[in-house]
């Protein structure tokens, strides 16, 4: 055999610039492979530290990574660091994995601009689409980008994008099959909430419990039409190869009016209108209403103007799939999966308004109906390891899918763990969803304990967070004996009065300080013992 000379290593990255050795050694690598070391001279610091913002000293704390804090006190958290830090605070800090990525790999990928969508945080909606955009509006600004501009004879490496196996990406959804949907309320309620089924024997899916499931909804076809009539356009109008209709059904989110809708519109016309349409496009709200704009409603405020549709089509946002936490095991019913799903709808004005994907799976979509679809991987969202450990579970509402899925579970796998679950909702007796099922669970001995608030039965509301309290010492004891504690429901109140109580509790009976027992709330985060599932 021939032995091989291995080339001479080159230090183009010089050891003053910002990097750790591992990034060092990578970067040298990289540039050792892009250049001949014909070419190759050694980059100063200031443009070592133009081609990676990773070495920017930042500490890598996010104290901001709290998604019950309002934006403004996210952003001030974040001064004085790097613009990409910056960007992971305008986020809405659920690491729903709605985007594609959780809040800090997002934030990255716009920073290092591999990824060019600012308006994929679906949960921050037009606040963190705002900010996304002023804040990439400075990084051509920050010094790392003032030492690249000196950077002439290395070329910008082109950024490969890996393509996510099918169905396992929003960017690369699948087709499944609507199966059927079942009303679990009863009588009276005030709710509208509906169990789905879906097959995913087409699509060969598979999934763990605690993963969400992301659905292509479309548009309701009578609010299509009443915007197609307001352009003053024909259904069959040609965009993009589609017809009008089409493209505004399937492409194109309707709701909320994005401020590129109003720059539109502030060209189209003139005077108080042009002044107004504009300080909508800059997040004002001239007129208190700014809130209440889809795209309908838009259209109508500024009754009049008829955008040409291809220029109307262009100026909507995409519409986004929409991720629900799945109710179903697939080792309890391998090839199906199940959601449950709240239908939203509601009033502004005289006009009805609804949800576009709860009511598209709560009432449009048919039976035997194919979708696009993809499965979510959980972000730190799961049951423990080892299948003795004991687990909690609160979740009220909807908030119940993925502990059913739990449930379901561990009675197929045979884990031995005690379970216990809170639930409560409105009334006891409309509202409890999965009653028999869950009663049935209790009887075999798979559910322990089940505990329930029903916040509308009595002259005062009561909630989860009270049964907790109620029963604090129990909840303890399972806490000291190692239970893994989950939260899954509304992010901003629920899940906040939940933890406040947790806190109560451990410093009641664990015998603590307030400050000794919000450390042990966060040892068990850190640890993941207490893990969340919120929105």
């Amino acid at each position: 055999m021939n032995q091989i000379t291995p080339p001479p290593k080159l230090d183009i990255i010089p050891a003053s610039a910002p990097f750790s050795d591992a990034q060092r050694s990578w970067l040298n690598g990289f540039f050792a492979g892009l250049l001949s070391p014909d070419v190759a001279t050694p980059l100063s610091a200031e443009q070592g530290a133009a081609v990676m913002q990773a070495g920017d000293g930042d500490d890598g704390e996010a104290p901001w990574h709290d998604q019950t804090m309002p934006i403004a006190d996210r952003m001030k958290l974040a001064e004085g660091r790097p613009v990409r830090r910056k960007m992971m605070a305008a986020m809405a800090q659920q690491d729903c994995g709605q985007c594609g990525y959780n809040c800090h790999d997002y934030s990255e990928a716009i920073a290092t601009r591999s990824e060019a969508r600012l308006n994929l945080c679906v949960p921050g909606g037009k606040e963190t689409a705002r900010m996304l955009k002023s804040l990439y509006e400075e990084l051509d600004k920050a010094p790392a980008a003032k030492a690249a501009d000196k950077v002439d004879a290395v070329a910008a490496p082109a950024v490969t994008v890996t393509i996510a196996e099918p169905g396992r990406s929003r960017d690369n959804p699948v087709a499944a099959t609507f199966l059927s949907r079942r009303l679990l309320n009863k009588g009276k309620s005030e709710k509208e909430t509906y169990h789905v089924e879906f097959d995913l024997a087409e699509s060969k899916l598979d999934y763990v419990v605690g993963d969400s499931f992301g659905v292509f909804a479309r548009n309701e076809v009578g609010l299509v039409d009443q915007i197609i009539a307001l352009l003053g356009a024909s259904h069959t109008t040609k965009v993009n190869g589609k017809t009008l209709r089409e493209v505004l059904i399937d492409d194109v989110s309707l709701s909320p009016a994005p401020d590129t809708l109003f720059e539109l519109i502030s060209f189209i016309t003139g005077g108080a209108q042009r002044e107004k349409a504009r300080a909508l496009a800059q997040g004002e709200d001239p007129d208190g209403d700014a809130a209440t704009l889809d795209v309908m409603a838009a259209l109508q405020k500024f009754s009049g103007t008829r955008p040409h549709p291809e220029a109307f089509v262009e100026a909507l946002e995409p519409l986004q799939p929409r991720l629900y936490s799945i109710s179903s095991s697939h080792n309890a019913t391998p090839g199906k999966l199940s959601l449950t799903v709240d239908s939203v709808r509601y009033v502004i004005g005289k006009r009805k308004r609804i949800g576009v994907a709860s009511t598209f799976l709560g009432e449009r979509i048919a039976e035997g109906e194919k979708l696009k679809v993809y499965v979510q991987k959980a972000h730190g969202f799961g049951l423990p390891q080892d299948p003795k450990t004991p687990v909690i579970m609160i979740g009220p509402g909807t908030g119940i899918a993925p502990f059913r899925a739990f449930l379901l579970d561990r009675k197929a796998t045979g884990a031995p763990g005690k379970n216990w679950l809170f639930f409560g909702h409105q009334r006891s007796d409309c509202d409890f969803f999965y009653q028999e099922e869950l009663n049935a669970m209790k009887t075999s001995g798979l559910l322990t304990r089940m505990s329930l608030a029903w916040s509308r039965d009595g002259e005062k509301k009561f909630y989860v967070q009270d049964r907790m309290r109620e029963v604090g010492r129990e909840v303890w004891t399972w806490l000291a004996e190692g239970a893994h504690l989950y939260i899954c429901g509304d992010a901003k109140r629920m899940a906040k009065d939940v933890e406040r109580a947790l806190v109560d509790i451990v410093a009641q009976f664990g015998a603590r300080s307030t400050d000794e027992a919000v450390s042990f709330v966060a040892e068990l985060k850190k640890t993941g013992r207490f893990q969340a599932d919120v929105y």
